[in-house]
């Protein structure tokens, strides 16, 4: 089909993938000015960004206090203690938030005596397996067989829980695990972030999961997101405080702890300190400062170690949200540089990777033939490279990375946590890894031992550290989403830079011309597959991608003389 051909499909038959009615596709009206308040001052469009972080604490106020989180607790703890097993899964920035919370689990149970045990009940099922830590596995979110796949592959059965996570409340993936474990007799907690209600009465893949009386539903509905779309910020970090909190308090009743945390209150203490000035301030600093080695054309490396996921998962984030180059694997030499990547400090890559997960590698093994059998035969042209091999490519370890500083603006920044800005042994591995760099900064949180400190930030150290994990997620979803507004990224308060990778982001890219451009959604809709289609023809190899939207966006303001 061409273009127009393809367009009028989208539009009149690709319909359950429309999806501007949800309030997560929507721009929210607390950031409608981002991109000029960050034009004027990071310090303004910090202030933005953080309007709309407290509409999360209001829906955690009211989440914390219900019975189905309640359920959800005494579900976990049920389940652990008869020796079954808790899945959560999710795709894309639930996917992993899934496997940062399998992680949290793992390390929390392995470093605490009498837990051990229980460190081996939780897992994660990521849509794409591992590997999608690093990217998405295109158009796999758009298939529930997938999801089905691989809760059969976990072998979930009656006795194990199944916690799914989808911001929209309508992925298909994940939507598929939840199927799937219902009709194995598990038990089922489904979390999201639109009303339950709009969900089900508008699209039938969430109406049979949001209606079926064998799933707990937990709608964590918090409004639009701050930058249009990007569910990576609000959606997810509601996300984390729920299912976290609820992991987190189970964490303490096994390991013996008489602790009722009021995670709500301690939210709303983060916000606070957040917000303080020299808080704020410190962040805007720091925006300022990486926006400018990219304005030079550098590269930024972060340097971490126990965070290390929670660095990661942000840093990868910004290549489908802003079309960034994405992380490139090590043998490959024609692909543009990622402008930002991430290292662990003392660990090789391998060790790295399972330091991290806190178990070995869970990627996704299929062949041709096992597509064949799920039916998307049709979808696949060449089997993915999604293997273990695939991911360890990625060289996340304290091996050498000479491209990484091959000019005098290439920066390391490093990034520590609490206690950890002290510890002898960090400090000199960070001063090892960092030394072929020319410019070399510490972004420390919870610590006064840095270039950029926010030392008001109060560590919290006990059972899975579920408020350090969100403080920093905070923390780096503020500092790239500023910095890539300063770049020229967003356009309003839209992600106008987006790949279009499945039809969710297809009908993503064509509302945003259809606001910005101020046109008709079946107009945008020709407009966003002609550029698709012109920008591959324009694709050179080692090219940064081409973004069909920018195309497009681009196009139309010159014929409405806006350019």
């Amino acid at each position: 089909m061409n273009a127009a051909e393809q367009a009028q499909h989208f539009v009149h038959n690709e319909t359950a993938f429309h999806l501007g009615f949800l309030p997560t596709e929507q721009s929210n009206e607390l950031s409608r000015t981002l991109e000029a308040d960050f034009l004027r001052s990071s310090l303004d469009g910090v202030a933005t960004l953080q309007r709309v972080d407290r509409e999360v604490l209001a829906m955690a106020k009211r989440v914390f206090q219900s019975a189905e989180y309640s359920g959800l607790v005494a579900a976990m703890e049920q389940t652990l203690r008869s020796g079954g097993r808790i899945a959560f899964s999710g795709c894309g920035a639930t996917g992993r938030l899934s496997i940062l919370l399998e992680s949290m689990w793992r390390t929390s149970c392995r470093d605490t005596v009498g837990m051990e045990d229980y460190g081996k009940q939780v897992f994660s099922i990521m849509t794409g397996g591992d590997f999608a830590l690093v990217k998405s596995v295109e158009f796999f979110e758009d298939y529930a067989v997938f999801g089905r796949r691989q809760v059969k592959e976990l072998d979930l059965g009656a006795a194990d829980l199944l916690v799914a996570i989808t911001e929209g409340g309508e992925t298909s993936s994940v939507l598929g695990t939840v199927a799937e474990m219902v009709e194995r007799g598990g038990k089922v907690f489904l979390l999201f972030n639109n009303p339950a209600e709009l969900l089900a009465e508008r699209l039938e893949r969430s109406r049979d999961a949001i209606r079926n009386p064998r799933v707990t539903v937990l709608d964590l509905f918090c409004g639009p997101m701050a930058l249009a779309g990007s569910t990576r910020m609000q959606a997810t970090t509601s996300e984390q405080l729920i299912a976290g909190g609820a992991l987190e308090t189970v964490f303490a009743r096994l390991s013996g702890e008489k602790v009722n945390i009021d995670y709500a209150a301690a939210f709303e203490k983060l916000l606070d300190t957040l917000e303080a000035p020299e808080t704020r301030k410190a962040i805007a600093d720091y925006i300022d400062f990486e926006t400018e080695i990219y304005r030079q054309h550098g590269k930024v490396t972060y340097f971490t170690h126990d965070f290390l996921l929670d660095v990661f998962t942000d840093t990868t984030e910004r290549s489908p949200t802003f079309m960034l180059p994405p992380f490139r694997a090590a043998q490959d030499t024609v692909s543009a540089q990622s402008w930002a990547f991430v290292k662990d400090v003392f660990y090789e890559t391998e060790q790295a990777w399972r330091q991290a997960m806190a178990r070995p590698l869970r990627c996704l093994r299929w062949t041709m033939p096992d597509y064949e059998e799920m039916g998307v035969s049709d979808r696949i042209k060449t089997v993915p490279a999604i293997l273990e091999k695939d991911l360890l490519a990625f060289r996340i370890g304290n091996d050498p990375a000479p491209e990484r500083c091959e000019k005098e603006v290439d920066c390391a920044v490093v990034v520590a946590f609490g206690s950890e800005a002290d510890d002898p042994e960090f400090r000199a591995a960070c001063a090892a890894q960092c030394s072929p760099y020319k410019i070399v900064r510490t972004l420390a949180i919870a610590s006064e031992k840095g270039d950029f400190s926010l030392p008001s930030i109060a560590e919290d150290k006990r059972f899975l550290r579920l408020m350090d994990h969100t403080a920093l997620k905070l923390v780096l979803n503020t500092i790239s989403t500023g910095v890539m507004t300063k770049y020229g990224r967003v356009s309003g308060n839209w992600m106008s830079f987006v790949a279009l990778s499945n039809k969710k982001l297809i009908d993503r890219g064509i509302r945003l011309l259809s606001e910005l451009g101020a046109i008709p959604y079946e107009d945008a809709a020709l407009r966003i597959f002609q550029a698709m289609e012109d920008a591959e023809k324009m694709q050179k190899p080692g090219m940064e991608r081409i973004c069909a939207v920018q195309l497009a966006l681009t196009q139309l303001k010159t014929e409405q003389g806006r350019i």
